[in-house]
């Protein structure tokens, strides 16, 4: 098969060809705008799941949605040392650009990028350096006495009501997209839970679409009590069987290229209908194929390559960045959700890793809390913990200690 030709995208974010098994999420979301441009309440939108599920994929699929319907968008991702303010900024920037020439009132607009500019420089107000302080790039003067505070909830609710309003004037919508909503600091989670709660009971048209990992609805609503009915979850998982074939097949048939139905039993079962899975078993086949229709003798033959190339860029680069402590941590995690769930990684209760390892609980917090912070691990429920990464035990598992 001709390399050139290898429809297969294996990359963090990168669409795929044929974006398969997303359309209820797509159709919910023209929901959403199409409500708002009616003027009906509705909720932000928060969207969970393992890494590799495509969940940054989707959130830019939805974001060019929005933009189809002349909706002003900023898209940001979250950082764990990085205050919120900043990119915010920078993003509703964007945001109010993109609304700017269906305004007919200039003033209006500069009024409102007064406000933001005003928000944005509180974001010089923590002792930095001279050289580290930061310029918005907003051509108007910073307002007085509105979103300036420098509590960052207070600010961004008047922020987000001043810009609603001026998407009302032309009758639009704004639509901030956040990737790795998790990592959020408490006190912007708070804000950003507190300002879309502002939105919800005024019927604004701005709303806030988060993206991250499956215990993000927890750090939501241990900000906020009530986050749990402000936003509308929706849990993304690896796709069904038929999504999966279709994301494998609609591509290459536009190569004329075709796939044994033994070879698609197979590239599911190496790929678990993890979207970067599926992608990935799918481009190393494609190299290794000699000619159409593709095999499963092809799969078999080209799957070593795609498990190498996982081992080294999506398991390898991950399991590197902890420390011995963690790893050891990280091991005994996996021998004991293999034993529990037959190779599927299920949650593993964190008394149960400290009895493998004859410690207390309370003495391996550290490594756990450092494991979580560092987006490897997640509780998902009480007193239990599971890998963030689809098919990260069974890695472990097959590594020498």
């Amino acid at each position: 098969m001709d390399p050139v030709r290898n429809p297969y995208a294996p990359g963090a974010g990168q669409r795929p060809p044929e974006l398969a098994g997303r359309g209820r999420e797509l159709d919910a979301f023209e929901v959403v705008l199409e409500r708002v441009a009616r003027a009906r309440p509705e909720r932000s939108l928060v969207l969970t799941g393992l890494r590799g599920v495509g969940k940054t994929v989707l959130l830019n699929t939805l974001r060019s949605a929005a933009i189809g319907r002349l909706w002003g968008t900023g898209k940001i991702e979250a950082r764990p040392d990085q205050s919120l303010r900043r990119p915010l900024s920078a993003a509703l920037h964007m945001a109010i650009r993109e609304l700017t020439p269906h305004h007919r009132n200039p003033d209006r607009v500069d009024e409102v990028l007064g406000v933001l500019k005003a928000f944005a420089l509180r974001a010089n107000d923590s002792g930095a350096k001279l050289r580290d302080r930061w310029a918005p790039g907003i051509d108007v003067p910073p307002a007085r006495g509105r979103a300036d505070s420098g509590d960052i909830e207070i600010d961004l609710v008047e922020l987000f009501t001043d810009a609603a309003s001026l998407a009302t004037d032309v009758g639009t919508g704004i639509a901030l997209f956040i990737d790795e909503m998790q990592d959020l600091g408490p006190a912007d989670v708070s804000a950003l839970c507190a300002a879309c709660h502002e939105l919800s009971q005024l019927g604004a048209p701005l709303i806030v679409v988060g993206a991250g990992l499956p215990h993000l609805p927890a750090v939501l609503s241990a900000a906020k009590s009530y986050s749990e009915r402000l936003f509308r979850y929706q849990r993304i998982d690896r796709l069904d069987r038929i999504a999966a074939d279709h994301a494998l097949c609609a591509p290459a048939a536009r190569e004329d290229v075709a796939y044994e139905p033994k070879a698609l039993d197979l590239l599911y079962e190496k790929s678990g209908g993890y979207p970067y899975f599926v992608q990935a078993y799918g481009k190393a086949t494609w190299d290794h194929a000699p000619t159409s229709p593709i095999t499963a003798a092809d799969v078999r033959v080209a799957a070593p390559e795609a498990e190498a190339e996982l081992a080294v860029g999506f398991f390898g680069s991950r399991f590197e960045r902890a420390t011995p402590a963690e790893r050891e941590y990280m091991r005994t995690m996996a021998a004991l959700s293999g034993e529990a769930a037959d190779d599927m990684d299920a949650a593993v209760p964190t008394a149960d890793i400290a009895g493998a390892l004859g410690r207390r609980p309370a003495s391996l917090s550290p490594a756990r809390d450092a494991l979580i912070k560092k987006g490897l691990i997640y509780s998902g429920g009480r007193g239990t913990v599971a890998f963030t990464v689809p098919h990260f035990g069974r890695y472990l598992r097959t590594q020498p200690a």
